[in-house]
């Protein structure tokens, strides 16, 4: 698809730098803050601030990239659990937080990444420390096993 859309809440997460895949109505990026590795945020491209007030065209949708998600992760990094969490408290653009959650600790591009919330909620007081050019590697790594 050659159409890129870019809104507020997207910029915010590094777009577009951090973009992995972009569909018609929605676009996954990485999460330049890793959560835990592999912590996405799924941004829809509709300029509502309300889920219910997405087209019925863009939840078509979300089972198709909500899907190409899963394999992705699960091919990438084995995740445990996955989280989709919308909370919407800062950035008004509908999205949803993707935590793959790990019980162990994962190595990726020589860094060691910890799930600090497992086996309950996701901890965001607790980011794996990351830099551009790791996000970059990750990025690549989504990319290429993306479903």
């Amino acid at each position: 698809m050659s159409m890129k859309i870019f809104n507020g809440t997207m910029q915010k997460f590094g777009a577009p730098d951090t973009v992995i895949c972009q569909f018609q109505y929605w676009s996954v990026l990485l999460r330049p803050a890793q959560l835990t590795l592999g912590a996405l945020v799924l941004i829809a491209h509709e300029p509502v601030q309300s889920f219910s007030a997405l087209s019925s065209a863009s939840f078509t949708e979300l089972k198709i990239v909500t899907g190409k998600i899963d394999v992705t992760l699960r091919k990438a990094f084995q995740y445990d659990k996955l989280n989709y969490l919308m909370l919407m408290m800062v950035d008004p653009d509908v999205h949803f937080h993707v935590i793959p959650r790990y019980a162990q600790a994962r190595e990726f591009a020589g860094k060691t990444f910890f799930d600090a919330g497992w086996p309950g909620v996701p901890d965001f007081s607790k980011i794996n420390g990351t830099n551009p050019d790791i996000n970059q590697l990750i990025i690549k790594h989504l990319i290429s096993n993306w479903g």
